[in-house]
């Protein structure tokens, strides 16, 4: 399964403390500290807000002591029973016959063994009915499946109605007690996300098995590569798609009255969702197999446009938008124009980050100090706290993930203090990104400033969460169309930043933070590129 893991790249930011979150969760009831506009890409699809009335609250309280705590011990026993007739597959066996699919006494022992035993520790985790539309395809007819939308652990659960297929994973899964077991009895195909000719190795096989003409088993992809939260399909990578074979499109719902079984990037647990779903009394999933899709010849040789179609045709079936959403690392983004860019800015997580510590709030100094000595615009992690008068380790600790570090665990002050001028929503985007222009500018030896690419890419990076590729990629179209080849000049870069059809109102979106993110104005002194104080950017109100 191409990516799962489910929510691979799952970030939650830095931990909240339990009190810190009830207070928050009373203020959004309350209608305080509302969320504020939404970036121009629309609804977060990996954000999910599970709210539950008193009511639902006690049921869930009474049956997740009595029922869930049963539900999930007795499944674990039999995932553990699982593992023998796992073992009894493969145990033995040499190399050469585990490169070819499995046949004899051991597959028809192994193979119904583990799917009956899987189908009862659905049924005992509260899956008690899948409900079967359409009609699977044979593998001669579609060699590939994909599933979507992907969005908890439990999806896994289709495996069944498709008879066990193969599946895409992690390698370093092998090394998880009972799964690593489960894998080598699929067959899985195995990629190592730190191996650079993993990704070829990957390819290749796909294309044996899809091109065997029905001597394999059939692959399974969920082709979103993580969870979200079933409102809209996000990117589908081209993994499955590779081979330019027909593919089986398959469709899943959780039609239930309460969704206790999505886990996206923001929202509940591992745990919360486990014990949730357990205490439900019945959990119905269903599984719609959509007509065999046979590519084009211009498909079969292009994986993003097979992708791109196949997205948009199960899409419509489920009647939600496809997306250009994926994830980057740990971080969620969507496609604006030529650019990737983060659904929320990591500097409103900054800002929601800084309020938690009250450091920077009232009764603490308005001014701060001077950048400690010696620092020469870098930053460690405690002359960080230092700088900023914060007495905590650990939001110090969670403060530093938002910055880019050297090799030497330094940050660059000048993106502390853009992130913080920011974030005290008091400058307009044109007061921000003149600003953002003198901190990372250089002088390109024409006796002007310029911004060169590290400095344009640190940017878009710090501001709309633009991956360096990207941000490397448009500063040379831009540089091209203004025929220059010594940097940007200031107008340039503001024509880019506010004039621009398509990024015009992302950045005046982006550098407005909701109020639940911003901060009173801490007068912090600006560097220059040399990490030497610079002018304070002057107020409106000045």
């Amino acid at each position: 399964m191409e990516g799962h893991g489910g929510g691979g790249g799952r970030g939650k930011g830095p931990p909240k403390k339990k009190k810190e979150e009830e207070e928050e969760d009373e203020r959004e009831a309350a209608g305080e500290g509302s969320p504020g506009p939404q970036p121009p890409t629309g609804p977060n699809p990996f954000v999910h807000d599970l709210r539950l009335s008193p009511l639902q609250r006690a049921k869930f309280y009474v049956l997740g002591i009595i029922l869930a705590p049963i539900r999930v011990a007795l499944a674990f026993v039999v995932l553990f029973l699982i593992w023998p007739f796992a073992l009894l597959q493969v145990v033995g066996l040499p190399e050469e016959t585990l490169q070819e699919p499995f046949s004899g006494w051991r597959n028809t022992v192994s193979h119904g063994s583990v799917y009956l035993l899987s189908r009862l520790m659905f049924f005992l985790l509260g899956f008690m009915r899948i409900r079967v539309r359409g009609q699977m395809a044979s593998r001669l007819e579609a060699p590939i499946l994909v599933a979507a939308p992907h969005s908890t652990f439990f999806d896994p659960i289709i495996l069944l109605p498709c008879d066990l297929p193969k599946v895409v994973s992690r390698t370093e899964n092998l090394h998880v007690p009972v799964i690593g077991a489960l894998l080598r009895f699929n067959q899985a195909i195995l990629v190592s996300r730190h191996e650079p000719a993993s990704r070829k190795k990957v390819v290749e096989e796909v294309k044996k098995r899809a091109t065997s003409r029905g001597k394999w088993p059939q692959v399974l992809f969920f082709p979103e590569g993580t969870c979200s939260n079933k409102k809209a399909l996000l990117k589908f990578k081209p993994g499955a798609f590779i081979s330019g074979v027909p593919i089986q499109p398959i469709l899943i719902r959780y039609p239930n009255s309460l969704d206790s079984t999505t886990w996206a990037w923001r929202g509940p647990g591992v745990l919360k969702v486990i014990w949730l779903t357990a205490s439900q009394p019945c959990t119905t999933v269903e599984v719609e197999f959509l007509p065999v899709y046979h590519p084009s010849a211009e498909e079969a040789v292009n994986p993003t446009l097979y992708a791109n179609n196949v997205q948009k045709v199960m899409a419509k079936a489920l009647g939600i938008p496809a997306t250009d959403c994926e994830f980057v690392g740990n971080l969620p983004v969507t496609v604006v124009g030529r650019l990737r860019v983060a659904l929320e800015p990591r500097i409103w997580e900054l800002g929601k980050v800084l309020r938690k510590t009250r450091s920077l709030t009232g009764g603490t100094k308005c001014q701060l100090d001077p950048l400690p000595a010696g620092t020469s615009g870098k930053l460690k992690p405690a002359e960080l706290a230092q700088w900023l008068s914060l007495t905590c380790p650990e939001a110090v600790e969670g403060l530093c993930t938002y910055f880019q570090k050297d090799s030497e665990g330094n940050m660059d002050s000048r993106e502390v203090v853009l992130a913080l001028e920011a974030l005290e929503g008091e400058h307009d985007p044109q007061e921000l990104t003149r600003h953002a222009f003198e901190l990372f500018s250089e002088n390109a030896g024409t006796g002007d400033c310029r911004l060169l690419q590290d400095g344009f890419c640190t940017i878009l990076r710090l501001l709309l969460g633009t991956p360096a590729a990207d941000g490397a990629a448009l500063y040379s179209q831009l540089c091209a169309e203004e025929c220059s080849q010594d940097g940007l000049i200031l107008d340039e870069f503001q024509d880019f930043s506010l004039r621009h059809p398509d990024y015009a109102r992302l950045f005046s979106t982006y550098l407005r933070p909701p109020a639940a993110c911003t901060l009173p104005k801490p007068g912090l002194p600006p560097t220059c590129a040399n990490g030497s104080p610079a002018a304070l950017l002057k107020n409106k109100a000045d």
